[in-house]
């Protein structure tokens, strides 16, 4: 059954890190990261039913540390890296690691956390993205389309490529570049390009914007001042080569043509504090999710800057004659960009949302108190994308 209520589940562990599990395209499943200081932290395995609207869920341990950022490999639904905390010598740093799932980790088991702990699978390191020498690691990228052997990971102000060999038992530098300049020059996040046969990254890094070259590994854009304070997240639409997104400490989503860098193409000033994730829908890139430290989750109509501003391409013969009706009186309204659903389910700032990549229609939500909402686009707003 179809309904667009939440589901909420409660991790019992403050938490910031949530991902798809990318590579999985039939179950609906998100991999959620735990910041605990007196626990060992955790990995939770959230499979979705969502033809009982229930979650199952498999917990695994990850001892190392506080968990930041998850990504999942594209290629294999087994692993995947993480970017955590780890005090050596009295500083704290943020490593980086690439971790496999052990094989009996499918969920589908409904204890209470009392039990998982006791029956809680460790999760296998692979590797370590063995950074010691660069810094702390603001987060880890998987090749968007490639066979999981390639990872980027931002380390202070390096930006490193690297090739997994062996399995992904080991990892080896491949290439390196850094930002040189005045201050304190540090990466808060960046993500890999799917477009030009993925050879180009977008990073953030106080409130600049900046495109590289994977092949020369020189910088290929700038935008000095993307938003008025720092910048929180990028994500490139999966449909439409050289759109952008970026979100920040101003409060706002700009969206960008990165061939001409001048002005944003588009400005989004919904929320009310800083906006902390933004994610395009991977099929239906008009729609694109962004969560805030005001605790709300909104979901975005960029229909005028989306691969198909005229609404879904139909071909006539194919219509009745009240479907063409409905076109016609359609295509005299001129799309209206902007916010079309907020959501207000978490108490706490959302610092993480994704889309599921296996329902296009279904999208997670986390805060830091550790609630996870999955939630879904409004049925009528479906329909209207889809006739």
């Amino acid at each position: 059954m179809e309904d667009d209520a939440p589901v909420i589940y409660g991790l019992e562990f403050q938490a910031r890190a949530l991902s798809p599990q990318t590579a999985e395209t039939d179950a609906i499943r998100f991999l959620v990261g735990t910041q605990s200081l007196k626990y060992d932290n955790q990995i939770h395995i959230i499979d979705f039913d969502d033809e009982n609207n229930i979650i199952n869920k498999n917990v695994l341990l990850h001892q190392v540390g506080e968990i930041w950022h998850i990504s999942a490999s594209p290629a294999d639904k087994g692993v995947l890296a993480t970017c955590y905390s780890k005090t050596a010598d009295s500083r704290v740093l943020r490593c980086a690691a690439v971790w496999r799932m052990p094989e009996e980790s499918e969920p589908g088991s409904h204890e209470s956390p009392d039990d998982a702990a006791s029956t809680a699978h460790a999760l296998e390191l692979l590797c370590d993205l063995d950074h010691a020498v660069h810094g702390s690691t603001a987060c880890v990228e998987w090749e968007p389309t490639g066979d999981g052997s390639r990872v980027l990971s931002l380390v202070d102000n390096h930006v490193l490529l690297w090739d997994l060999q062996g399995s992904s038992c080991r990892a080896v530098l491949a290439s390196s570049a850094s930002l040189e300049g005045k201050g304190q020059l540090k990466f808060t996040s960046g993500r890999w390009s799917p477009h030009h046969n993925c050879t180009q990254v977008a990073t953030a890094n106080d409130t600049a914007v900046r495109g590289w070259d994977l092949r020369s590994m020189s910088q290929i854009y700038c935008i000095e001042n993307a938003h008025g304070q720092l910048v929180r997240d990028l994500d490139f639409n999966p449909n439409k080569q050289y759109y952008l997104a970026s979100c920040g400490d101003d409060c706002k989503v700009k969206f960008w043509d990165t061939r001409s860098v001048a002005e944003p193409v588009k400005t989004l000033e919904e929320h009310s504090h800083w906006v902390w994730n933004v994610r395009y829908n991977h099929s239906h890139d008009q729609l694109v999710l962004t969560g805030s430290s005001d605790s709300r989750v909104i979901l975005s109509n960029m229909v005028s800057i989306s691969s198909e501003p005229f609404g879904h391409l139909v071909d006539d013969d194919d219509l009745s004659d009240q479907e063409e009706r409905r076109l016609e009186d359609r295509s005299q309204e001129p799309p209206q960009d902007g916010a079309i659903a907020t959501y207000e389910e978490h108490e706490d700032s959302v610092y993480a949302v994704d889309w599921s990549s296996a329902d296009p229609w279904l999208f997670a939500s986390l805060s830091y108190d550790g609630r996870l909402v999955i939630n879904r686009v409004p049925r009528a707003l479906k329909y209207h994308i889809l006739l």
